[in-house]
């Protein structure tokens, strides 16, 4: 029998940090209320949601970041936490995702390419979880128990797939284009739009031993449309594990990092993946103009939290 927990948030414990990807549909709000409207019904404000823990357009966090499951028979759980003072309704799915090239990371239903489907180990076969859907209240939370369960003939390696947490429309309640434009009348067919949001995070699944090297090439430094700097650079990746961790980038001359990246991954069915890092606007201008040296760190915050992954130095053209 798997137990859960379901208590509000000022009782869940110690929080792990989260990440995660985000996918989203238009929601349209009806207007015509006044302000004393408005005011009357102001509810008070949720608390705030799990320190680090992935959000997004939806009303649903959920942490920790990732989950990494080391051995062919694991548990981990997956908290979920409604961050407003509605209640809300969540569907739980593991879905199949591979990444491309410039660090996105897609639903295999979006891809038509079946090479790169081909590429990713999936995990989906692999594990169970339960519940399957959950009701919260607001500021309540909720743990789900996910279990690896890896077959004898699996091959050692790394499987991924990905939890996905999506909101499920109220069955009534809708508002209408129709009634929005004031054009609605007894022989009109009325189109409801509900917004559903989405929200994953990555699963992991590591049968025995992995491989991993990583390098930085093709250093750069870019001016984005808004005329604000960035690094641009290379991500590269080889073996049979994924690469996750944070890039500090330093200037000589400069004690403060000029810009610093936080979560980013390269994962196995990818040989590399772009990256463009923000400068920070309040650093002095000349630490990443022509003629600066930068070097740049990707530092390991997965299988050996804290070690350099990869370093590159370069002098900016």
């Amino acid at each position: 029998m798997i137990s859960l927990s379901r208590t509000p948030l000022a009782r869940t414990g110690a929080i792990m940090a989260a990440s995660c990807a985000l996918a989203s549909v238009l929601a349209f709000t009806p207007s015509g209320s006044t302000a004393q409207e408005t005011q009357n019904t102001a509810q008070p404000a949720p608390p705030p949601p799990p320190a680090g823990s992935v959000g997004g357009m939806g009303d649903v966090n959920l942490f920790p970041k990732r989950v990494v499951l080391n051995g062919r028979r694991e548990i981990a759980s997956i908290g979920l936490y409604n961050k407003t003072t509605n209640d809300g309704d969540y569907e739980i799915k593991i879905v199949d995702m591979a990444m491309t090239a410039d660090g996105r990371v897609v639903q295999f239903a979006n891809i038509a390419d079946e090479t790169m489907k081909a590429r990713v180990k999936t995990a989906s076969g692999l594990l169970r979880h339960s519940p399957r859907r959950v009701a919260l209240r607001g500021s309540e939370s909720q743990l789900v128990r996910v279990m690896a369960r890896v077959p004898a003939e699996v091959p050692d390696g790394e499987y991924r797939s990905h939890f996905v947490v999506s909101s499920v429309p109220q069955a009534a309640g809708g508002f209408s284009i129709e009634n929005a434009s004031g054009q609605v009348d007894e022989n009109s067919i009325a189109v409801s739009i509900r917004p559903r949001f989405g929200i994953s995070i990555p699963v992991i699944v590591r049968i025995g031993a992995t491989t991993l090297q990583t390098g930085i090439i093709n250093p750069s430094v870019i001016t984005e449309a808004d005329g604000s700097k960035a690094i641009a650079f290379t991500l590269t990746r080889a073996g049979t594990r994924s690469a996750y961790g944070n890039v500090v980038i330093t200037a000589r001359g400069s004690s403060e990092p000029v810009a610093i990246a936080k979560g980013i991954g390269v994962y196995p069915e990818v040989d590399s993946r772009d990256v463009a890092i923000a400068v920070n606007p309040e650093i002095d201008p000349a630490l990443v103009a022509s003629g600066a040296r930068l070097k740049i760190e990707f530092v390991d915050d997965d299988f050996e939290p804290g070690t350099t992954l990869a370093a590159q130095e370069f002098v900016v053209p």
